[in-house]
């Protein structure tokens, strides 16, 4: 079991969406103080004011995940100011809904540096110290994209499926040492936030509630639970791909479920 209370929990992406409701859940679950790093100054700043009127400890950082000077110098910060992070949320993602014929070198590097190598960055930093301490928890949200192609989301799910394969490698590897620091994983379909505004759902794979699946990651953090994915279909994935031709799979997934078309009426966040 990883113990919430007491503990310092570091949220990056924590100022909106799923990533400032998980940093709210460990706060009620009595966690010590809450560290977010986010981007969006105006968010990152009413986030921590509405938190810090319910006399929560909150440590606010503007950090663009995707540059590793300001991770490494972000991380050390907090070492030197706050001390050790016992749970880690890497959280921040960014995707853009275009064909990959539309999108641009610059999209591709952002892409991948933000959803992918930020999560790599960001806990290579933290890491030694949960190894040193003998504990830690480390939960990487990786997507149902990470684990199913889909039109318009080619880049983004290369970024997705990068998170997941590291995702599972480091946490073998931490495991065989035996070092006490907990991985988990988090494949989620579309979420119902701004980030996927204007995407269509199926009513056997329908928009997740941001408040649900929080609440469900933050469980999986407390009983040490390797995976989260939702809704149940998800879950089916790998099954169902070691199963069914490719073609057979295509129509299912594809005609059938909708997911193929899924991205046509992407909008994203309005700003």
């Amino acid at each position: 079991m990883t113990k919430i209370k007491d503990a310092t929990v570091l949220v990056t992406g924590g100022a909106s969406g799923i990533g400032r409701l998980m940093g709210d859940i460990c706060l009620q679950e009595g966690a010590r103080q809450l560290i977010i790093w986010d981007l969006n100054k105006e968010k990152l700043d009413e986030t921590t004011r509405e938190l810090r009127s319910f006399h929560f400890t909150i440590h606010p950082f503007i950090v663009d995940v995707s540059d590793p000077a300001q991770v490494i110098a972000t991380a050390g910060r907090i070492k030197e100011e706050i001390g050790h992070v016992d749970i880690l949320i890497n959280n921040a993602g960014i995707i853009k809904g275009k064909e990959f014929s539309e999108l641009t070198h610059g999209d591709i590097d952002q892409i991948m540096a933000v959803n992918s190598n930020a999560c790599m960055h960001v806990t290579l930093e933290l890491l030694p110290d949960m190894i040193t301490r003998r504990k830690g928890h480390i939960v990487n949200i990786s997507s149902a994209a990470g684990m199913l192609s889909n039109p318009r989301m080619s880049v983004y799910c290369a970024s997705k499926w990068a998170v997941f394969g590291w995702s599972e490698s480091l946490r073998l590897e931490l495991e065989q040492r035996k070092t006490g620091v907990r991985v988990t994983t988090v494949n989620p379909s579309y979420i119902d936030t701004g980030m996927f505004q204007g995407v269509r759902t199926n009513p056997l794979l329908p928009m997740l509630n941001p408040q649900d699946l929080a609440a469900k990651v933050i469980r999986a953090i407390k009983i040490n639970r390797l995976f989260v994915r939702a809704p149940f279909l998800v879950k089916m994935v790998p099954f169902v791909k070691g199963v069914l031709p490719v073609r057979f799979f295509d129509l299912f997934v594809g005609k059938v479920l909708g997911v193929y078309r899924s991205m046509e009426g992407f909008t994203g966040h309005r700003n």
